[in-house]
C-alpha cells in the first residue's frame, strides 16, 4: 500500500481522494454482493427474525445483514484507513468481539447480562488500550477536565450507552441505516474541514456510508426475497463506530500540546457531537423515563420509541424514517448555527428540541383523535 501511495504522489494524484473513491466503491460493492448470499443461507438454515410483540414486520425476515457490514468495513478500513489500526491497536479486536456477540444474539438470543459484559470488555479495550476517551466536558454543568480514572469510567459508560441506544432505534426499515449514513457524513465533513491530520477518519466515515447505502438497498427493498435486517450485529457495530468517531471528534478540540498535532478550538464541541447523535440519545432517555413513570423496569420492551409512535399515525416505514431524520437534521443545523452560544444554554436547546420531537407524534395523535 505504501508503494502504491508513493507511485500516486509521484504521479501528482491526491492519495486522499483516491482512498475516498476506492473506499466508497469497494465498501458498497462488497456489501452489495455479500448480502444475497447471506439471505440465501439464512433462508436455507432458517436463520430468520421471527415477528414478536415489538416487531413492526409480519413475516420472517433474515437478520444477519450486520455480517456483510462487518465484512465490508473490516476489509476496506484496514486497506484504505490502515492508519487507524496502527494508531488504535485494539480497534479491530473490538469489532471482532462485537461481531461474535452480535451474531450469537441474532441466531440464539443471548442473555442481556452476557451482551453487557461483552460491551464492557469492548469499551474498556478501546478506552484504556487505545486511549479513546472523553477528557473534558468543556464546562458542561461546570465540569472541565476529568482526572484519568473519571475519564475512563465516563468514556466506558458513554460507549455502552451509545451502542445500546443505536440498537434501540433499529426498529423500522431504513432508520438505523439511514441515520448512520447521516451521522457518518456529518462527522466526515467535520473531519475533512479540520485538516489532513484527520483524513483517516474521513476515509472511515466514507467507508461506513458506502457499506450502509448498499445495505439500505436490500433493507428498503419491496421484494420479500431480497429484504434483510442488520440485526444486533449491524446495530452494535455501527453504534460502536459512531461512538468512536464521536469521541474522536470531541478529543480533537482538546489541546494535548503534542508536537506535530494541530490545535483547534470549539467550546461547544461536546454539544455538537450530542446534536449529531441526538436521535438515539433522546429516544433511549425517553423510553427509560416513560418506563420508570409507569413503574416498569427500564429494560422492559415496549412500543414507546419514536418510530413506534409514527407507525401509530399510520405512516409507512419509509415515511416515518424520512420524517425522523429530517427533524433531527434540523436540530444539528440549529446546533451548528448556535455553536458559539454558551455551552450549557446550547445543550438545553438541543435536548429540548430533541424531546419535543419525541413527543410531537403523541400530540398529533391526540389532536387527530379529538377531531374525530
Amino acid at each position: 500500500m505504501k508503494n502504491f501511495e508513493l507511485f500516486l504522489s509521484e504521479s501528482g494524484i491526491s492519495i486522499f481522494y483516491v482512498k475516498i473513491g476506492l473506499g466508497f466503491v469497494f465498501s458498497f460493492l462488497i456489501t452489495f454482493f455479500s448480502i444475497p448470499t447471506i439471505v440465501k443461507i439464512s433462508r436455507r438454515k432458517n436463520l430468520m427474525d421471527e415477528p414478536g410483540i415489538r416487531s413492526s414486520h409480519l413475516r420472517k425476515i433474515p437478520n444477519l445483514g450486520g455480517i456483510a457490514i462487518f465484512y465490508s468495513i473490516g476489509i476496506c478500513a484496514s486497506i484504505f484507513a490502515y492508519e487507524l489500526f496502527d494508531l488504535y491497536k485494539f480497534l479491530f479486536a473490538s469489532l471482532i468481539i462485537l461481531l461474535y456477540v452480535g451474531v450469537m444474539d441474532d441466531i440464539v438470543v443471548m442473555r442481556a447480562y452476557k451482551k453487557l459484559v461483552a460491551q464492557i470488555v469492548v469499551s474498556a479495550l478501546i478506552v484504556v488500550g487505545s486511549d479513546i476517551r472523553i477528557r473534558s466536558l468543556f464546562g458542561i454543568f461546570g465540569i472541565y477536565e476529568f482526572n484519568y480514572w473519571a475519564s475512563i469510567l465516563f468514556s466506558i459508560i458513554t460507549f455502552i450507552i451509545l451502542i445500546n441506544a443505536f440498537n434501540l432505534i433499529d426498529g423500522i426499515d431504513g432508520l438505523a441505516g439511514g441515520y448512520s449514513v447521516i451521522c457518518s457524513a456529518l462527522f466526515g465533513i467535520s473531519y475533512y474541514r479540520l485538516g489532513e491530520y484527520n483524513y483517516p477518519l474521513v476515509v472511515l466515515s466514507v467507508i461506513i456510508i458506502g457499506t450502509v447505502l448498499a445495505f439500505l438497498y436490500y433493507n428498503l427493498s419491496n421484494y420479500r426475497t431480497n429484504k434483510i435486517f442488520m440485526g444486533d450485529t449491524g446495530s452494535m457495530l455501527l453504534g460502536f463506530l459512531l461512538a468512536f468517531t464521536c469521541i474522536c471528534f470531541i478529543d480533537i478540540f482538546i489541546d494535548k500540546k503534542l508536537p506535530n498535532i494541530p490545535r483547534y478550538h470549539l467550546q461547544s464541541a461536546p454539544v455538537v457531537a450530542v446534536a449529531i447523535l441526538i436521535l438515539p440519545i433522546v429516544d433511549t432517555l425517553n423510553v427509560i423515563i416513560i418506563r420508570l413513570c409507569n413503574k416498569k423496569s427500564p429494560f422492559d420492551a415496549d412500543k414507546n420509541h419514536i418510530h413506534h409512535k409514527l407507525l401509530k399515525l399510520d405512516l409507512t416505514h419509509r415515511r416515518s424514517t424520512f420524517y425522523i431524520i429530517v427533524y433531527y437534521l434540523m436540530i444539528v443545523a440549529v446546533a451548528y448555527y448556535l455553536r458559539h452560544l454558551n455551552i450549557n444554554l446550547l445543550l438545553f436547546i438541543v435536548l429540548s428540541l430533541g424531546f419535543f420531537g419525541a413527543y410531537l407524534p403523541d400530540l398529533v395523535y391526540r389532536l387527530r383523535n379529538n377531531k374525530n
